[in-house]
């Protein structure tokens, strides 16, 4: 998709596989460090067992 590494939050160096959570506890700390701000456009991806996966872009 040609997004640069530093705009993609990564925290399962910190939290694990969080599963169902990763994407809200990801915004959290995204959030909380000032890198995402109200008006950005986020986009959220996650995987799941077998071949379930799902993306949604979001102005937040």
């Amino acid at each position: 998709l040609g997004i640069p590494a530093e705009k993609i939050v990564v925290t399962v160096d910190q939290h694990g596989n969080t599963s169902a959570a990763s994407i809200p506890l990801a915004l959290d700390v995204a959030v909380r460090s000032g890198q995402v701000r109200r008006g950005d456009t986020l986009l959220f991806e996650a995987v799941g067992g077998g071949l379930t996966w799902g993306a949604a872009v979001v102005d937040f």
